[in-house]
């Protein structure tokens, strides 16, 4: 899969991840499509080393699923992360 695959499904998989994850995040496009392309590449490591194979094709459904399970373990990390800078009061 080119760098334009990789860009396009995560941008995708990002954006499925905030559809299932509702709520407040800072950062817009930029940081959807940069969780979604990192999210699939720990996709594509938890699928290696569950499945002893990470991501397929662009079609493949296995490769949507572990995008999409990637960006949602970093979304949910990033909304832990920022969301305790953002609420820290002085």
């Amino acid at each position: 899969m080119g760098i334009i695959g990789w860009v396009v499904l995560g941008l995708l998989a990002g954006l499925i991840a905030k559809a299932v994850m509702p709520g407040k995040d800072p950062g817009g496009f930029i940081v959807t499509a940069v969780i979604g392309v990192v999210g699939a590449l720990i996709g594509g490591f938890i699928g290696n080393a569950i499945f002893g194979g990470g991501l397929q094709d662009f079609f493949s459904i296995r490769t949507w699923l572990l995008a999409i399970l990637g960006s949602l373990i970093l979304l949910a990390v990033y909304r832990v992360t920022i969301g305790k800078k953002t609420h820290h009061h002085a």
